[in-house]
Formats: C-alpha cells, structure tokens, sequence
C-alpha cells in the first residue's frame, strides 16, 4: 500500500512522507510536479530514508499542468521518469497515453513504450483515462486511445476514478487486462454526467466504484503488484482532516485486500 505524493497536494512532497510514515503506509508513489523536490532524486532519497518509506513507483510528467517540467519533448521526460525511478529503486513508472495533439509522439507511442520497456527493470504501466464530454458529445483527447485494453502494451495502471469517469466497467477492465494490469490507483468517482470535473478522485467508499471488489478481486488472483492511494484532499478544510481522508483510505484499503 503506498501514498501518492498528489494526495496531500496542496501540502508539500516531504508532507506526504512524513503522513504516509506517520499512518502506516507502505512507501510512496512520487507524483512528479513543477515542485522541485519532486524531480530530485538526492533529495527523495534522503526523505525516504529519513522516514523509512521507499519509494514504489514514479508518475511521470504527463498532465497538463506539468507540461513544462523537464522540457516539452515526451520521450525525454519518460528517460527522466525511469532515471528517478532506478535511482530510487523504484519499480513502476506510471503513464498517460499521449495527447492527441501530441501526434508524432502518439503515432509510434506503443512502439517506444515497448523498446524502452526493454532498456530496464523498470514497468512502465499505462493508465487508463477516459473521453471528454460536452452534452451528448464525446471527445477523445488521447491517442491512440484512452482505455489501454485497446493498446498494445505489456503493462497498465487501473485507475478507479477514472473508470468512473469514463463510464467504464472496472471489474471487466480489470478482467480483461489480466496480467497486464500491474498497478492500481484507488480512488473513487461517481460518474455524474454533466459535471464539471469529471475526474474525482474521492476518498474510496464514497463514490460508485467498485473498489472493495476490485481489492478482493487482487488478493484472489494473486495480484503481485502496488495499490497506491491517489485522492485529492485539497477541499479539506484543515490538515487534520486530510490526514483522516488518508487514514480512512488506507483502513478500508488493507480491510478489502484481506478479505
């Protein structure tokens, strides 16, 4: 079980070491933001020594708002990604398939993910995203596609919130990526239609996600990967109430995986 670094935000990355000591977390999964200590790997190295919490996984740079950190060049930020990660020993670097106005990168996107698959250790695991909706419009900002069971790639990160957002089943995505899926964002969503921010990311149990089925699901199968907690508390209204939301998360995470 590891903590997002993004869960605390807008508290700092070293806030989300100390809260995930604190509560009882397995490690972190480093969320990397314009934040500097995010992108420095002495730095997190020393955090994650300080606080006896390693550092399980990598989110590389592909949101919008980091669309300037370590350059424009979406290759170039995946090397960063995987550097970070092999330095820190991590094991996964998370993903977003590509922008579809990002089409040189897009068209030889599952080509590349595979090649530099085949440099490292290191799993670099595509998550699944979801259309963009105006009425009863969809429009799909990602290519070649946001749902990864339509990719060709070896291994994907299940996002919860994102299932919801997109309206997808996620116990028959999950079923469907079999060994694919190699990594789990747990969140929640409800999926209204129509809402301004599509993607949720609440506290699980408090949408209409399956997530206490999809944690049974991963300890009846087997599932050898990470469950990483990716919430968003900046709504909270002190910091003692982001800590409860982090601390409810991970109860009902560890209660569901040994079920």
């Amino acid at each position: 079980m590891a903590l997002s670094t993004s869960s605390v935000y807008p508290e700092r990355t070293p806030d989300a070491f100390e809260i995930a000591a604190r509560l009882g977390y397995d490690g972190v999964e480093i969320m990397v933001y314009p934040d500097p200590v995010s992108q420095d790997a002495d730095v997190l190295r020393r955090l994650s020594d300080y606080h006896q919490m390693p550092v399980l996984s990598v989110h590389a740079p592909s949101l919008l708002l980091t669309q300037r950190v370590w350059g424009r060049e979406p290759w170039g930020k995946l090397r960063r990604a995987r550097e970070l990660a092999e330095a820190l020993g991590a094991g996964v670097v998370v993903v977003h398939p590509p922008f579809r106005w990002q089409r040189e990168y897009a068209r030889g996107f599952e080509e590349g993910i595979a090649k530099m698959a085949d440099e490292t250790d290191v799993i670099f695991a595509v998550e699944n995203m979801y259309p963009l909706r105006a009425g009863a419009t969809e429009v799909t900002g990602y290519a070649p596609h946001w749902d990864p069971t339509r990719l060709d790639v070896g291994h994907v990160t299940l996002d919860l919130s994102h299932t919801a957002a997109s309206g997808s089943n996620a116990m028959a995505m999950a079923a469907a990526l079999g060994d694919k899926l190699s990594h789990v964002h747990l969140a929640d969503g409800t999926g209204a239609p129509g809402g301004p921010i599509p993607d949720e990311h609440l506290v699980p149990g408090r949408g209409s996600q399956p997530c206490a089925e999809l944690l049974r699901r991963l300890t009846a199968t087997g599932y050898p990967g990470t469950v990483v907690v990716e919430v968003k508390t900046h709504r909270a209204s002190t910091s003692q109430d982001r800590v409860a939301d982090l601390a409810e998360s991970l109860t009902f995470a560890r209660e569901h995986l040994r079920t």
